[in-house]
């Protein structure tokens, strides 16, 4: 039998864990994604189908300050602006979703940023 790629393991999870994670209007979904250069986040009201907060490595808004930071720290900084893009949209509770990925590393360190940034899940 074929081993499964790291995609295809991956996909399962993020199955498994959109089947308990959901989001409303009035608590609605952080969602993560790493990809091998930059990390993206965005707040999704499932209800509705409409992603109303989105924050990425590739915004202009932080970009000057990523310039020499690693990985780690450019999650910081994204967990950080999306939490402050959540709040002047009046966006205080989420649930969190890893989307298959690990809670470690750029994950959990974009999850602590939001959270200290003033997100609660």
């Amino acid at each position: 039998m074929a081993k499964d790629s790291r995609s295809i393991l991956r996909k399962t999870r993020q199955e498994r864990v959109r089947r308990r994670v959901h989001g409303t209007a009035e608590r609605p979904r952080l969602n993560v994604f790493r990809s091998l250069s930059h990390i993206y986040a965005q707040v999704i009201d499932d209800e509705r189908g409409q992603t109303l907060v989105a924050a990425s490595t590739l915004d202009n808004e932080i970009k000057e300050r990523l310039a020499g930071a690693n990985k780690t720290e450019q999650a910081k900084l994204v967990g950080a602006l999306v939490a402050q893009r959540a709040l002047a949209k009046g966006i205080k509770q989420v649930v969190f979703d890893r989307g298959g990925f690990p809670y470690h590393g750029r994950v959990r360190a974009l999850a602590e940023a939001s959270r200290e940034g003033g997100l609660d899940f």
